[in-house]
């Protein structure tokens, strides 16, 4: 046995977990994220706050090395393609924010993330994949796989979307925003020729 071994009490027989890591440890994202979001009330108190440029840099490059991580890791050569393809434009567009970050978050508010559809167990087939860690979402005994509004069939793992989501509230298959404010509803116009009659007014 090796010293590391020892020193961990390690038995160089001990099995190794079954299933590895799904996706890479985000744990420092989201603590870069906790500095930025100014929209969370209880963590920051002035609402003129904005976030510094370089933790809004650090957050971009961070996710951006996360999905680098889960390039290739995908279970079928043609979903590693696609994979790969997704996961590609994602870290591009990361990295141009990283490189040139907004002044402001522009994610979406936790709100949002916790009211997104959720899809029951019994919904997904074996065959349905994450489009982001490529991973069977039955693969996971308790999945927890959300439904984008812009499309019935974009779903992903919530642990997958969440990051991208705090950072940019466009959808990243399809690139809609997720977050527009809807249109206030158009004035009904008169028959008349729209005169003013001061009898009226």
């Amino acid at each position: 046995m090796s010293g590391y071994e020892v020193e961990h009490n390690i038995s160089a027989n001990e099995p190794k977990p079954a299933h590895p890591p799904r996706r890479p440890d985000l744990s420092t994202l989201f603590s870069t994220l906790e500095l930025i979001d100014t929209s969370d009330e209880q963590t920051h108190h002035n609402v003129h706050a904005l976030p510094q440029p370089d933790n809004m840099a650090a957050a971009y490059r961070l996710l951006a090395n996360a999905f680098e991580m889960m390039r290739g890791e995908g279970a079928g050569q043609e979903q590693q393609d696609s994979a790969n393809d997704l996961l590609a434009t994602m870290v591009q567009t990361l990295m141009e924010n990283a490189n040139d970050p907004p002044r402001e978050l522009q994610g979406v508010p936790d709100s949002f993330i916790d009211e997104l559809e959720r899809v029951s167990k019994k919904e997904l087939k074996k065959t349905d994949t994450c489009p982001i860690c490529c991973n069977p979402f039955l693969d996971d005994e308790y999945p927890l796989v959300v439904q984008l509004p812009c499309h019935k069939d974009h779903r992903f793992d919530l642990d997958c979307i969440r990051p991208w989501l705090k950072l940019n509230s466009t959808c990243p298959l399809d690139r809609k925003v997720l977050t527009k404010k809807k249109e206030p509803p158009v004035p009904e116009k008169d028959d008349d020729d729209g005169e003013w009659d001061d009898m009226y007014a």
